[in-house]
């Protein structure tokens, strides 16, 4: 079987969010932070600090590299808790509140596969930690999900593997750029309208006319 150069965990999680968005940081190696990666990147650091412990009966350990050579994905887990009845059941820390988006379940369910393979044992669920809330939200690794992750592995590295930069988001989900920190190296609104001054070109004179 061909061995895979590995994808990052966090691909996925931008594809989901944005083709155009993976696509810049993970094949053109752009990224620039707002506020809202700066604090996701500090809640992020303060996980990683923390040491292995045992909580209400759970062994935790944080910042756990995880791979799966079946779907060619590396990374990290933010923390993993081996419980006693051994369950195992990955956390992903997210500072802001819960969006309406799916990027971050799909993530969190890479994680679970990479654990399952590694572990041959099944991770049935896990847990996005949100810190604005300080609250959980729990996160069931269905048939559906894990096919969403299998997807999104593929269409990944077909992006990366084809080296062409995807046309920024438009219509309903155009409403994700708001929140991007790569709006001033997207640039999805001069993107869009530079193409649609493209297609008035084209039809500005009538080949058919006199």
């Amino acid at each position: 079987m061909e061995q895979l150069d590995p994808i990052p965990l966090s691909a996925l999680n931008q594809y989901t969010y944005c083709p155009r968005r993976c696509f810049l940081i993970h094949g053109e190696g752009e990224f620039r932070d707002n506020v809202h990666t700066v604090l996701g990147t500090l809640e992020h650091e303060r996980v990683d600090r923390l040491e292995g412990e045992w909580k209400a009966g759970s062994r935790v350990e944080y910042a756990l590299s995880v791979w799966s050579d079946l779907l060619g994905l590396s990374g990290r887990c933010d923390a993993v808790e081996f419980r006693k009845d051994g369950t195992v059941y990955p956390v992903e820390h997210k500072h802001g509140k819960r969006k309406p988006w799916p990027n971050d379940d799909v993530q969190l369910a890479a994680q679970a596969m990479c654990l399952e393979e590694m572990l041959g044992k099944p991770v049935p669920a896990g847990a996005i930690f949100h810190q604005q809330s300080q609250r959980r939200r729990e996160v069931v690794f269905n048939t559906e999900l894990k096919q969403a992750v299998q997807d999104t592995v593929s269409n990944v590295r077909a992006l990366l593997d084809k080296g062409v930069c995807p046309p920024p988001l438009s219509g309903k989900l155009s409403r994700r750029c708001g929140e991007c920190s790569m709006q001033s190296i997207c640039q999805p609104e001069l993107v869009l309208a530079r193409d649609r001054l493209d297609e008035l070109a084209e039809t500005l004179f009538d080949p058919e006319g006199g």
